[in-house]
């Protein structure tokens, strides 16, 4: 009896210790993807969109503040981002079959994945927007006249920012009409 318990207690803490090993390879995994570096790991997202994420304010700008891939596009909180990710495998779906791996490919695909993205932040009050920009944070009497004017129009109308602010960081897709 008294070995029984020694092998009951051995068992527990082998099982404790590969569940702990086991979430933390799972979140070590979560944070490495998680990362611009990550994000622009894959030849399509180099020759389109960081290019023109690097000529926006959002990667250069008077206060030295860099919001990376991960900021505007993974939520912060853990169970939303989980589902992000999981999200992401259609992405990585598409980098494989090869359906956006050349300029002219992603061009045909861009406004689809635009409006998924931008679906997504209407979802969710721009959510991801809103951890670095919050109202209460503005101050309004450091933007231009016609900026305060829009940002109180847009307030007042309960609009969130994903609705004037498409084309922030990415080229617009062309329209066809």
């Amino acid at each position: 009896m008294r070995g029984g318990r020694w092998g009951l207690l051995a068992l527990v803490l082998a099982s404790a210790l590969a569940g702990v090993l086991a979430w933390g390879g799972f979140n070590m995994f979560m944070e490495s993807t998680n990362t611009t570096a990550f994000c622009i790991s894959c030849h399509e997202m180099q020759s389109t969109v960081y290019g023109e994420y690097q000529k926006t304010i959002h990667y250069t700008n008077r206060s030295g503040v860099r919001a990376g891939c991960p900021d505007c596009h993974v939520p912060k909180e853990w169970g939303p981002k989980l589902v992000r990710k999981i999200q992401a495998t259609t992405e990585l779906y598409h980098h494989f079959r090869g359906s956006i791996d050349t300029p002219d490919k992603f061009e045909a695909k861009r406004g689809e994945m635009a409006e998924r993205v931008w679906a997504s932040m209407m979802a969710n009050d721009s959510h991801e927007c809103r951890n670095c920009h919050s109202w209460e944070a503005m101050d309004p009497h450091k933007q231009t006249q016609r900026a305060q004017e829009k940002m109180a129009e847009g307030r007042k109308a309960g609009q969130t920012c994903i609705e004037c602010h498409k084309g922030i960081a990415h080229t617009l897709p062309r329209r066809d009409d």
